[in-house]
């Protein structure tokens, strides 16, 4: 009898799914703490969350039996996925059960923020009728910026389109001519800043994303600029919208999301140019249906016939296949997650060159792991092993394979270049032994990187002295190198140097490495 335990709140026909399916039993036990879940974790086969559990490498150290955790939503920050894949435990998620009602939400909040619902709705209920103080703006005709162009942001857009609005679109990872063939028009970042008269954000919570619209960001806005966040909360600074608003800057602001939630002592709150909501953007009837129905199927059928459906860590495979391409799949999101940290400019093309006698092996998984590790920072909604080269297509890539039966130097290599709008980016790896994994070409540079941790990517002359100038930089500021790898340009005079350091290098420290003389380019990299 497998089972399955059921910690957060979850639609009953999910429920009911489970409890009608032979072989399997569930428990649902909600509002446990985690020392509480620890405690139990260690029976089930099956966990079933939303976003309140939290599942971390020590609750799954407790999980001795669990096979699969299934969140019934999109996102993933509460799940450790590199923990649970390093113990073999699938992670999947319902990636399209919410995506029109968070869409259908920015656009009522929008409209709710342009005619002033809310404080006409608490008005009127306490007896006062302020008709004139409560005058709204129309949205017709109007330009809408969108920032993000996944599946919620091109959803808005065509809403959009149907009030009549202009909408502008900025997305660095989607190629220009997608959204002008999608009937849009495709902008710069400071370009939609400075001619939106609504701004609404859709791209995840990333180190780069974090903080995106900031004081410069309303700087170059246009007078009166209203601002939706149905997102995520952090990516908009909420110090520099309060500052915004009550400088008259920004008109308003219509908030879903907030950086701490629940927000407590937040000064946005207590404006009455922002409406706001408690994270409500997936929160309707017919997304937690669905959601809820997926979530169980998927389960099930893991559990019942190994078919692997929505797996953001695990490919969909049968075991025996798995066992042969795994260490390849794993080689593959590390090349593709390298290369989404190399590349400017929107990925017009992915080329992918298979070297040596792969024996038959189906590499069609590779190539979406390649595709997953590329996107994944890129698209606000989780990629997985399913979605990955739909959404690849979705964003106007073409995907080329190609395949040799030797190398030079190499019994196995893989190649990846990604052409963009800027340029070209190409990254090669292969495989040491039986599992270990290594870059060995960057662009013009050869090398032997292992693709784990915190690490920068370091340009500089190949003079003496230069090494040890960053890694005393680096030790003034107590960070440790635990790993150094230097590769040479091919008919050059610079080195590309990889460091491996203990703990992430802050801004500040990247800032003094990138004013040392013989250092030409650094950038930071998490695996």
């Amino acid at each position: 009898m497998m089972k399955v335990l059921i910690s957060d709140n979850l639609g009953q026909i999910g429920i009911q799914m489970f409890q009608e399916t032979e072989g399997i039993e569930v428990d649902v036990i909600t509002g446990l703490s985690p020392n509480e879940l620890k405690d139990i974790i260690g029976a089930y086969d099956a966990l079933v969350i939303r976003s309140s559990t939290r599942v971390t490498e020590d609750l799954l150290e407790a999980a001795t039996n669990l096979k699969v955790v299934g969140r019934a939503g999109i996102g993933l920050d509460n799940v450790d996925i590199a923990a649970a894949t390093k113990r073999g435990v699938a992670v999947m998620n319902t990636p399209t059960g919410n995506v029109i009602t968070t869409a259908e939400h920015a656009i009522a909040m929008m409209l709710a923020l342009s005619r002033n619902i809310p404080k006409g709705t608490s008005t009127l209920k306490q007896g006062q009728w302020e008709k004139k103080q409560l005058q709204g703006r129309e949205l017709y005709q109007k330009t809408l910026g969108v920032i993000g162009y996944g599946k919620i942001g091109a959803i808005v857009a065509d809403l959009a389109r149907g009030l009549k609005m202009r909408v502008i679109i900025y997305d660095p990872f989607v190629s220009p001519d997608k959204i002008v063939n999608d009937g849009f028009e495709a902008v710069t970042l400071e370009e939609l800043y400075r001619q939106s008269d609504y701004i609404t954000v859709h791209v995840p919570k990333l180190k780069n994303t974090r903080n995106l619209i900031d004081k410069s960001a309303f700087e170059k806005m246009k007078e009166g600029v209203m601002l939706i966040n149905c997102a995520r909360g952090g990516i908009v600074n909420e110090k520099d919208l309060y500052d915004a608003i009550v400088s008259g800057k920004a008109g308003g602001a219509a908030l879903d999301v907030f950086e701490n939630e629940p927000p407590v002592k937040n000064p946005l709150i207590d404006l009455d140019q922002v409406i706001c909501t408690p994270h409500l953007g997936a929160s309707t009837k017919e997304a937690q249906t669905n959601v809820a129905v997926m979530v169980a199927q998927q389960i099930i059928s893991y559990l019942k016939t190994h078919t692997i459906i929505n797996a953001v860590n695990v490919p969909s495979v049968t075991g025996e296949t798995l066992e042969k391409v795994g260490p390849y799949i794993t080689l593959a999101d590390q090349m593709g997650t390298l290369q989404a940290q190399l590349i400017s400019g929107a990925p017009t093309q992915v080329v992918v060159e298979y070297f040596g006698d792969f024996k038959g092996i189906d590499l069609s998984p590779v190539t979406t792991a390649l595709l997953k590790g590329m996107l994944m920072p890129m698209v606000n909604e989780v990629v997985n092993f399913v979605n990955a080269r739909v959404l690849a297509s979705e964003r106007g890539i073409k995907i080329t394979e190609t395949t040799s039966s030797a190398h030079d130097e190499y019994t196995y290599l893989i190649t990846m270049k990604v052409l963009t709008t800027e340029g070209e980016s190409v990254v090669s790896g292969t495989i040491f032994g039986k599992k270990a994994t290594r870059i060995v070409r960057i662009n013009t540079f050869r090398l032997e990187m292992i693709p784990l941790g915190h690490m920068a990517l370091i340009h500089n002359l190949d003079v003496p002295g230069s090494i040890g100038e960053i890694g005393t930089t680096l030790g003034k500021h107590n960070i440790n190198i635990g790993r150094m790898q230097v590769g040479q340009e091919t008919g050059g005079d610079r080195n590309i140097i990889f460091l491996c350091t203990d703990t992430p290098i802050p801004d500040e420290v990247v800032d003094k490495l990138r004013l040392l003389k013989t250092v030409k380019t650094v950038i930071p990299l998490e695996f």
